[in-house]
C-alpha cells in the first residue's frame, strides 16, 4: 500500500492539470451515509423506496412525504467537510487542480473552500420556486415549519437536485467533458462507477495516468494506471 500511496504522491507532483471525479465514498468520512452500500440508504426500510421517493413523478404527486423523507435524510447542514475535501481545496488554490467532478449534493467541496466544483447532480444548497423561480437557501427549505416548502408567490419549492426520470444538466456535462479532455491527471474516487451517464464521462479521458480510489474494485479498474482499494481519509491525508 505504501508504494501505491508513493506512487499517487508521484504522480500529483508531476501533474499540473488535474481533474478529480468523486461519489458518495467522498463524503462518507463526513458522516453522510453513501446509498448502495450493505448500510446506504437504498438498503433501508421505507414505506417506499428511495428510488422512488427520489423521483419527479413522487415529488409531483406526494410533495409533502417527498419533503418529510428529503428532511431527514438529506439535509447536509450539519456536516463538515473531511480530510479529502481539504486536500483538494488545496490542490485547487496551488494550481493543480482544474476541477472537481462530484455525483454529490451536500456542497462540502465548496464549504471546504473548492470554487470549481461541477455538480453533477445538482446542490440542495440550491432551491427554487417552480412558480417564480426566486431562489432559496438550504436553510430555509431544512429548517422551515411547513411541510411543503414555498415561495412568497404561493409556489412550491423545488431542490436543484436532479431527481430519478429528469435529465442532467448540459452545461454541466460539457464543461465537465472540456475538463477531463484536458486533464493530464484524473482521479475517480468514492464511486462505483455503475451509474450512468456520469459514469460514462471517464471514457472521455485521454491520459494515461488515471488513478482509481474506491473500496471496492469497479467495472473500470482494468483501465486504470493506479487501483487502490483504501479508504479515502488514508489516502489524502499522505498528500
Amino acid at each position: 500500500m505504501k508504494e501505491k500511496i508513493d506512487e499517487f504522491k508521484k504522480l500529483i507532483q508531476e501533474s499540473n492539470n488535474i481533474v478529480f471525479f468523486g461519489g458518495a465514498g467522498v463524503s462518507t468520512e463526513s458522516g453522510i451515509p453513501d446509498f448502495r452500500s450493505k448500510d446506504g440508504l437504498y438498503n433501508q426500510k421505507y414505506k417506499y423506496p428511495p428510488e422512488e421517493i427520489l423521483s419527479h413523478t413522487f415529488f409531483m404527486n406526494k410533495t409533502e412525504e417527498f419533503y418529510e423523507f428529503y428532511r431527514e435524510k438529506m439535509n447536509s447542514l450539519k456536516y463538515e467537510p473531511n480530510i479529502t475535501h481539504i486536500k483538494l481545496a488545496e490542490l485547487e488554490q496551488q494550481g493543480k487542480l482544474k476541477a472537481v467532478i462530484t455525483q454529490n449534493i451536500d456542497g462540502l467541496h465548496q464549504k471546504a473552500g473548492s470554487k470549481n466544483v461541477l455538480e453533477l447532480h445538482g446542490s440542495v444548497l440550491r432551491n427554487y420556486c417552480m412558480k417564480c423561480n426566486k431562489f432559496y437557501d438550504a436553510e430555509y427549505v431544512f429548517t422551515g415549519s411547513d411541510s411543503i416548502p414555498k415561495c412568497s408567490c404561493g409556489g412550491i419549492i423545488k431542490p436543484d437536485v436532479v431527481l430519478y426520470e429528469e435529465g442532467l444538466n448540459g452545461d454541466i456535462i460539457e464543461n465537465s467533458i472540456k475538463a477531463i479532455i484536458n486533464a493530464d491527471l484524473m482521479i475517480v474516487a468514492g464511486t462505483s462507477l455503475t451509474v450512468n451517464p456520469a459514469s460514462s464521462l471517464i471514457n472521455y479521458f485521454r491520459g494515461n495516468n488515471l488513478v482509481l480510489i474506491n473500496r471496492d474494485k469497479t467495472p473500470y479498474d482494468y483501465r486504470a494506471f493506479l487501483v487502490i482499494n483504501e479508504s479515502l481519509g488514508k489516502i489524502f491525508k499522505e498528500i
